[in-house]
């Protein structure tokens, strides 16, 4: 959800005429335009709901197995899902700032193919790409993925001055 959130949030800049960010990173999330092909979860029975949370691997052991935790966080974790599940896309002007779409190598739910076509989203310069790991990736690969983001910002920075160079 977190994708689409940042993506709309950037949006809603650009057409406010504000400056947009200079950098946007996407994960995990296939791009706003493409549909969802898989029937909502948020609305599922709570074991259903569970289970689902389970065979997704995204959510501790020790967070599903705590009853009075699960009471807190339930609703929260379906209103996420409920928002990306049901978020709709409205074609509008692409992005002009830099866009970086990452994906987990063995992610059903947001294939390469998914991952690039965000592609569509912006005039600035564009990268996919792919890292070990599923949909959660960022558990197995949080250390490429936090090296590659450094990098990225660095490119934005003005070695001269430290401060931040706008394109």
């Amino acid at each position: 959800m977190g994708a689409f959130v940042s993506y709309e949030f950037a949006r809603r800049l650009k057409r406010e005429g504000r400056p947009e960010p200079l950098q946007l990173f996407v994960s995990a999330c296939i791009a706003p335009h493409e549909k969802l092909v898989q029937e909502p979860t948020y609305n599922l029975p709570e074991p259903e709901f569970i289970a689902e949370l389970r065979r997704l691997q995204g959510t501790p052991a020790e967070v599903l197995e705590n009853a009075e935790l699960m009471q807190f966080m339930m609703p929260l974790i379906r209103a996420d899902f409920k928002a990306s599940q049901t978020y709709q896309y409205i074609p509008g002007p692409p992005l002009e700032c830099s866009l970086r779409a990452f994906g987990g190598l063995k992610d059903d739910t947001a294939p390469r193919e998914k991952i690039e076509t965000w592609s569509q989203h912006t005039r600035g310069s564009f990268r996919a790409q792919m890292l070990p790991g599923d949909h959660f990736f960022l558990n197995t690969s949080q250390a490429l993925l936090t090296r590659i983001i450094a990098q990225e910002l660095l490119m934005h920075l003005d070695k001269g001055s430290g401060r931040i160079q706008h394109a």
